[in-house]
């Protein structure tokens, strides 16, 4: 039973998405079990190869998080998710995860993950239906900021960019899978839809492994993270350990401008 349950979550969880209105006037229901974003706006093209135009995290940081008073410490994996890693160190580097709100929990009818992220939840009067639609907006561009999906496989250097191991065809295990306490980020149906969206895993979840990228994990308080409910915010995110790792696009390895120290 507890085998069809999870493929049951798994078929609804790939293939739901919520359509973003505005530039594209679409409606659309979505599971509450998915933690896909619902920004469906296309990507910026990016080139089948390493992404050169993204922060990079050149090895491992630490991140702090601080949920209903207590610090949930999370570690990047940037040998493994460069990209993915990168994005996350600079997002919460510039502060963009303070005040956000965890707009999805799902723990029934078995824990799945909590997700937060997105920037329009900052704002204390945004409807709270329709957060999961939000992207993070570069301030540089004024344009909102996607990341290519990003995994490695076991047994290889350098990650698959921009395709899911089915699409790709490959059989092997992710080297960073969905275990309990697994930093994944989320994403509509298209695989480059990634931008400041993320979750956590409550409890293992092998299904997602190839589908979502997974950048980091909890290695402290755990037991907060299970706490968290619908509408609970982060009340900081600030990067502790690592960030000279941190290497911003065309600024020859350093951290970049406009950051928060």
């Amino acid at each position: 039973m507890q085998n069809g349950l999870k493929r049951f979550l798994a078929a609804i969880f790939l293939s739901s998405v919520i359509l973003i209105g505005g530039c594209m006037a679409n409606n659309a229901a979505s599971s509450p079990a998915s933690p896909s974003p619902s920004d469906t706006a296309t990507p910026v093209a990016i080139a089948n190869a390493e992404p050169n135009n993204l922060p990079r995290l050149t090895g491992k940081a630490t991140v702090e998080m601080v949920v209903k008073g207590a610090t949930v410490t999370i570690e990047v994996d940037g040998d493994a998710a460069p990209v993915t890693a990168g994005n996350f160190v600079d997002l919460a580097k510039r502060g963009v995860y303070d005040s956000l709100v965890f707009h999805r929990v799902v723990r029934e009818p078995q824990p799945f993950v909590v997700q937060g992220g997105d920037p329009q939840s900052k704002d204390t009067n945004f409807p709270a239906e329709r957060l999961g639609t939000g992207s993070f907006i570069d301030p540089d561009t004024a344009t909102p900021r996607y990341v290519p999906l990003e995994i490695t496989p076991q047994g290889k250097d350098k990650p698959v960019y921009h395709q899911t191991f089915e699409m790709a065809g490959i059989t092997a295990k992710p080297k960073l899978q969905h275990t309990r306490g697994a930093v994944a980020m989320a994403r509509s149906s298209l695989p480059d839809s990634a931008s400041s969206q993320f979750y956590i895993a409550l409890t293992d979840l092998g299904f997602l492994d190839g589908n979502y990228a997974v950048f980091g994990k909890v290695t402290q308080g755990m037991e907060t993270v299970d706490k968290i409910q619908q509408g609970d915010r982060i009340e900081s995110m600030k990067v502790t350990k690592g960030v000279d790792k941190l290497k911003q696009p065309g600024k020859d390895g350093s951290t970049g401008q406009g950051n928060k120290s």
